[in-house]
């Protein structure tokens, strides 16, 4: 996602991340980066750059902060693959282009200016937008400008390279021929969003979803446009998989690790339907959101199982158009060609 930071506008390439709230980009001077291709932001050249200080509300509702020397708030914040970013929480004009053509600003904006940083991140960004539903996310720093809603098409992994396409506000809404809605949970934490996975149909079985750590009811799951595959409980995941594997003529290889089935991706055999059935929304996959290939020789199941947690990756959400209200409380998705979206 591309946005500007500061006075004079200087371009950043983010990723957007629904599983968390800070926004940060790496900054001048870096004791510790991840190598990125553009320029890293110098707050010292922005004129409306300013540090937060300990006592303000930003710095005390941020988990992991503490005070530097100069009484201004330092923040830490890591996630579940080990990437991290440590340095100053800030505020700073971000301005975001518009469809009028005319880029929008919005002053004051907190942000993360990192100077210690590392993890899986690739050399074409350069940090995070948090879209969570905490206080310090972007979604709701520009609430009242945006109406608590944003949208994203996230292209297939065939089109790397291109960039996924997010909208805010009147703009975000999801509508027409295809849109099936579900209601958005409120749990803790608020950086979440929870929905209700009801069951999971490969080909022909239906496969009950009976809960996960975050409960066997209401917000059993969470979607994440930050994690890549769509992780299960782990019996529920090996229901699931048996379905698939019964359904499937090929033979099984070995993967890559952390890929739990995997096919010659040579052989010719055909992908059973899989839908997911979330509280009044039947999301039907295409088999670009249920096997990826990952090399020359294999072609994997994009569901992996983990302990006890269920999460609604980023390849099930390829070629849809999701749009999140969190006025209404509702995520819907539409089937989309993201590249002609």
């Amino acid at each position: 996602m591309k946005i500007s930071l500061g006075t004079p506008r200087f371009d950043i390439v983010a990723i957007a991340d629904t599983g968390s709230d800070l926004s940060w980009t790496q900054c001048k001077p870096c004791s510790q980066c991840f190598k990125q291709d553009a320029p890293f932001f110098d707050p010292s050249k922005s004129s409306t750059y300013r540090k937060v200080s300990c006592s303000a509300s930003q710095c005390i509702d941020l988990e992991r902060t503490s005070c530097s020397t100069d009484h201004s708030c330092q923040y830490a914040v890591s996630y579940g693959d080990s990437s991290f970013s440590d340095g100053d929480l800030a505020a700073d004009t971000l301005t975001l282009a518009s469809t009028t053509g005319r880029p929008v600003a919005f002053p004051k904006t907190v942000i993360g200016c990192g100077t210690f940083n590392g993890g899986t991140f690739d050399e074409k960004t350069s940090g995070i937008i948090g879209l969570g539903g905490g206080q310090v996310s972007l979604i709701s720093q520009l609430r009242t400008s945006v109406a608590g809603k944003f949208s994203y098409c996230l292209l297939p992994i065939s089109q790397a390279g291109n960039s996924s396409k997010i909208n805010f506000g009147s703009n975000a809404i999801v509508s027409g021929p295809g849109v099936v809605s579900t209601p958005l949970v409120k749990k803790s934490p608020d950086t979440f969003y929870f929905l209700t996975l009801e069951a999971i149909t490969v080909g022909t079985k239906r496969i009950k979803f009976t809960g996960s750590s975050l409960g066997s009811e209401e917000g059993n799951i969470i979607i994440d446009s930050g994690t890549t595959l769509t992780l299960l409980p782990s019996d529920f995941y090996s229901e699931v998989e048996s379905a698939m594997t019964s359904q499937i003529s090929a033979k099984r290889i070995e993967g890559p690790e952390g890929l739990s089935l995997c096919y010659n991706a040579n052989d010719e055999f055909k992908i059973p339907d899989v839908t997911v059935h979330f509280t009044n929304a039947d999301v039907k996959l295409k088999p670009l959101n249920t096997f990826i290939r990952v090399s020359d020789t294999a072609i994997c199941f994009t569901f992996n199982p983990l302990d006890d947690v269920a999460i609604y990756g980023n390849l099930s959400q390829m070629d849809f158009l999701i749009g999140y209200d969190t006025q209404k409380q509702t995520v819907s998705f539409k089937p989309t060609d993201c590249s002609k979206n």
